[in-house]
């Protein structure tokens, strides 16, 4: 009956949220969809770090190959930038494998660390690739995005500009990813492998004694946390109309605000991500004025939060009410059933 009540919530907030291109302004619906593309970024980091137990710093490497193979489908393939969308995905889960070859050796630290150095090994490498700006980076082709499949549709519909339908369409794209990874990780998490990968990271040894093989799982999570980011990569520069490496593989942008999203939120908790993108965007919002003062208030309450509520925002919820909308176990039979 509790996951009646939460899937009726969650189903309720996503169809709000699906109106917002027809009620609100364009500026609202470019901020939201940045919202939403960093809580796709937040929930793939926390699957990576807060249930696989892969703390990865180097996550803006497939947010950057996931963009740069949306272009180089576009401007090389002559392709549309949707198809570019899936393409991205499907080059960065690719390419995490050799990733994962070279990562898994690493442990702790030393992973972290190992996946900072192939983020800027890619971001330097695609640098070099003349064909899309190289160190400079390229914009879309005038019109492509504006003609990608749909947007004449959305644009008769709602009766608004041609670059207004895209960025409706792009931010529905962006929600739909969301309710997606929300589902299916609700899903998996509570599935036999998802059990198993949460033994993992709480003793791999013990796990392994019951015959869970965390290699494999992890190998898993890798592969479809990097798919998913890549996704994300293609949305995101499909938005903004132009690339760099520079832009593509930021360190802040995609991986340090996202570690600060979970962290705040509550890692390791599946609503974590979105409570620590609501008071990111809240804060975004309150201090867009300030400068600099803005990032520091960011590290100030990153600090507290890890000293005194070390689950986060979320975690700290459930110690003190002592109730889970969200739970990822199963109850245990009680005694005669």
């Amino acid at each position: 009956m509790k996951n009646s009540h939460s899937l009726l919530l969650f189903v309720v907030l996503v169809a709000g949220l699906a109106l917002v291109p027809v009620l609100g302004s364009r500026a609202l619906v470019q901020d939201l969809f940045m919202v939403l593309c960093l809580l796709v970024l937040a929930l793939n980091w926390n699957m990576l770090a807060g249930f696989a137990g892969l703390v990865s710093v180097g996550q803006q490497a497939f947010v950057g190959i996931g963009g740069y193979a949306m272009f180089a489908a576009v401007i090389l393939g002559g392709l549309d930038p949707l198809a570019g969308v899936l393409i991205g995905g499907v080059v960065a889960m690719v390419l995490s494998v050799p990733v994962a070859f070279f990562a898994f050796r690493l442990n702790g630290a030393y992973f972290a660390i190992g996946t900072w150095a192939v983020a800027d090994i890619a971001r330097l490498g695609f640098g070099q690739w003349k064909a899309l700006g190289g160190g400079t980076g390229t914009s879309l082709p005038k019109g492509a995005a504006r003609d990608m499949i749909g947007a004449d549709a959305v644009k008769e519909m709602l009766g608004i500009s041609a670059a207004a339908a895209t960025d409706a369409m792009t931010y529905w794209l962006a929600l739909a990813l969301v309710a997606v990874m929300m589902l299916a990780s609700w899903l998996f998490l509570r599935s036999r492998m998802g059990l198993g990968l949460q033994a993992v990271r709480d003793n791999p040894v013990a796990a392994r004694s019951v015959g869970v093989d965390p290699l494999r799982l992890k190998a898993l999570v890798f592969l479809l946390t990097a798919f998913g980011t890549g996704i994300c990569g293609g949305l995101i520069f499909i938005q903004i109309g132009r690339i760099s490496p520079d832009a593509a593989f930021s360190l802040l942008d995609w991986t340090a605000f996202v570690i600060f999203i979970v962290v705040i939120g509550g890692i390791g908790t599946l609503p974590g991500p979105v409570i620590g993108v609501l008071v990111f965007y809240g804060l975004e919002q309150l201090l867009a004025d300030y400068g600099t003062v803005y990032l520091i208030v960011l590290g100030c309450l990153g600090i507290a939060i890890m000293l005194f509520a070390r689950r986060g925002l979320w975690g700290a919820f459930i110690e003190r009410t002592g109730f889970d909308p969200l739970p990822l176990g199963h109850a245990a039979p009680r005694p005669g059933a």
